[in-house]
């Protein structure tokens, strides 16, 4: 029977990220007490900067995380009670909430409306968020530190792939969304999200299996990736994803696997 708090974070990434949420529920059971809660506090730090108009009471609520993440780092006397913080406090260590904290410090771009600086500062926004969350994921699932480089590769494919799927969105609510938009640049960027997915995959065999479960999220990114690499437009017509059937039947054959 599970807790009251980790039924509350698989609620929370059920309703705000239903990709992270499959891929949860295809792994093992066993593992989800450390993916709910990190999924769960990715979705309430993702969505913090939406919620309001008011760049002030969003540096506010990304404040209030940087905090949460800091007393637990600390150890000692208990975090505050939250129904994330609460279970990520049995999860994290002390480089687990660093990494964390550049995560909640890369949701500032969401604030405003600056563009990226270059294609730099677009890569280390990608490996901050979603290369750094499912590097910590694995990292608490038992993956050794030298695994950190595949994993974050396979992590930045999954959030670029990510990523392209939300530019319709994005562009939408005002934010520029990619360095250079162009055809043949999302092209490359495509192919270059591809490349690190290889570079990823060659090398996860030498994760243990438990620790697998955390490169789930990123069961769509190839096929994503080489749909936009053959046909960029497919981005700003909002027709970067998967069938649902074609979707689900992937994610079943990766978590049987246990391989992306």
């Amino acid at each position: 029977m599970i807790s009251d708090d980790l039924a509350a974070c698989a609620e929370t990434v059920q309703k705000g990220d239903p990709d992270r949420f499959l891929a949860a529920m295809a792994a093992p059971p066993e593992t989800r007490d450390v993916l709910f809660p990190l999924y769960a506090m990715n979705v309430e730090i993702s969505r913090a900067p939406w919620v309001t108009q008011e760049p002030v009471i969003a540096e506010m609520r990304l404040q209030w995380w940087r905090d949460a993440l800091e007393e637990i780092g600390q150890g000692g006397d208990a975090p505050r009670r939250h129904q994330v913080v609460t279970p990520l406090a049995a999860v994290l260590d002390d480089p687990a909430c660093a990494v964390l904290d550049r995560l909640v410090l890369a949701r500032r771009w969401d604030i405003y409306r600056d563009p990226f600086e270059d294609e730099a500062a677009f890569d280390q926004f990608l490996d901050d968020t979603a290369g750094g969350l499912m590097w910590v994921a694995a990292r608490a699932l038992g993956a050794p530190g030298p695994a950190e480089a595949a994993v974050r590769d396979i992590g930045y494919a999954q959030g670029l792939a990510a990523w392209f799927r939300a530019i319709p969105a994005l562009e939408s609510a005002g934010r520029v969304p990619l360095v250079d938009g162009r055809g043949p640049a999302v092209v490359e960027l495509a192919r270059k999200g591809a490349a690190r997915l290889a570079q990823g995959r060659a090398r996860q065999g030498a994760l243990p299996r438990r620790s697998r479960a955390a490169l789930l999220p990123a069961w769509q990114a190839g096929p994503v990736l080489a749909r936009i690499a053959k046909n960029p437009g497919l981005v700003s017509a909002a027709q970067a994803e998967l069938s649902p059937g074609g979707a689900r039947l992937r994610l079943m054959l990766a978590a049987a696997r246990g391989r992306i």
